[in-house]
């Protein structure tokens, strides 16, 4: 069954059963893991043609919770359907390969809180989010987020994040105003510590 959300709509809440997985068509979400006092870190960033909610058990229920970055459409599948869809084609391997491939995604967003300085995980951040807009959007150099929701996914204060994206608009790597627009992805990647 095909669904849509609206930007900052909650496909799957942390906790509840895993009863179905999710299949991104379009937009981009946020993986989200939370602790008992409600905060939350960003653990993954997802786009078409990504799964989400595969991991979860029915008992067990979702590890995390997945928040539409943009508007989006899903196609929803019923976990049980998905199993016995996977196994009838022979491609269980296949998804415990993608699960491993994704999975080890998500170290990076838990290295880089320990290892990299606000300015790097901000760049790697507005990074990814371009990278998994369609090339052919227009707008595909605008990022989605506000200050707030920046410093929430990356566990910095939001004066870090309004700090840091002061020096990368004056380095050229972002647009001037109020709205986060990257203007030289070449500088972004420098600011990021990766190379070109």
């Amino acid at each position: 069954m095909r669904q849509g959300f609206s930007r900052g709509a909650t496909l799957i809440r942390q906790g509840d059963p895993g009863t179905d997985v999710l299949a991104l068509v379009a937009g981009r979400v946020k993986v989200v893991a939370g602790n008992a006092d409600g905060a939350g870190l960003l653990t993954a960033l997802r786009g078409p043609g990504d799964l989400v909610g595969e991991l979860a058990r029915p008992v067990t229920g979702r590890t995390a919770t997945v928040v539409a970055i943009d508007d989006c459409a899903v196609a929803r599948l019923s976990a049980a359907g998905f199993r016995r869809f996977l196994e009838q084609r022979g491609h269980v391997g296949s998804l415990q390969d993608y699960l491993v491939a994704k999975l080890s995604e998500t170290v990076p967003f838990q290295v880089q809180l320990v290892h990299l300085s606000a300015r790097q995980r901000i760049a790697r951040l507005l990074i990814e989010l371009v990278s998994l807009t369609d090339p052919a959007d227009p707008h595909r150099m605008r990022i989605p987020l506000s200050q707030e929701k920046i410093a929430e996914a990356l566990g910095v204060v939001r004066s870090t994040v309004s700090e840091q994206l002061a020096v990368l608009r004056d380095s050229g790597a972002l647009g001037p105003g109020p709205r986060v627009v990257v203007r030289d992805l070449a500088e972004l990647t420098i600011h990021a510590g990766l190379r070109l």
